[in-house]
């Protein structure tokens, strides 16, 4: 079985072209989020085994499906014990995210100040989202960090983009309750 090529991924597909097709941010994500928990309490999609595999040194990013007609993409992350991101955003697109093996520690930000490249945040909450969970965010609000909440076993979760997303700005701790932008270039890693 394949990354491209799993049980239930044309019920996944078009049950996101459904949602997608509504149009308003809003409205697209809270039926991604409602349609994504279903579909992993139903267990009506079943993702293909490559992505339960870990990458050492990071989590893995595994597109699942970029929509020809929609622009919208499907990625498969999965994330080694105790690995996460800093805090990043998403490139101004909607984002709806679900657990579907392990949990994930997420932490949502606000930015509250902003001085050149140097920026300032306020936590807003922390939460561990266990499987069969699904969140979103929308910009403005779409800062936060991942981290998978194990530290003996993987986390796989399912992004659905606005757009397939290459690169996102990250934020590095530089002290002072300072954070550095800086832009990164996505990769995606071959399933195996």
């Amino acid at each position: 079985m394949s990354v491209h090529d799993f049980p239930g991924r044309s019920h996944l597909i078009e049950t996101i072209d459904t949602a997608v097709s509504l149009g308003e941010d809003t409205a697209v994500v809270q039926a991604l989020r409602s349609d994504l928990c279903r579909m992993m309490r139903e267990r009506s999609v079943e993702l293909p085994a490559c992505v339960l595999e870990p990458v050492q040194g990071h989590y893995a990013r595994r597109e699942i499906y970029i929509s020809p007609e929609y622009g919208y993409g499907v990625i498969a992350m999965t994330w080694g014990p105790g690995q996460g991101t800093p805090i990043h955003d998403h490139d101004g697109l909607w984002c709806v995210e679900g657990v579907w093996h392990g949990q994930l520690e997420i932490t949502q930000y606000d930015l509250t100040e902003h001085n050149g490249e140097r920026y300032r945040f306020t936590e807003v909450g922390s939460l561990i989202a266990g499987t069969g969970s699904a969140g979103s965010l929308i910009p403005p609000h779409e800062y936060h960090t991942i981290r998978n909440a194990s530290d003996s076993e993987a986390a796989v979760s399912l992004h659905i983009y606005q757009r397939a997303m290459t690169c996102c700005g990250i934020f590095n701790d530089i002290g002072d309750g300072w954070h550095m932008h800086s832009s990164k270039q996505l990769q995606l890693d071959h399933a195996a």
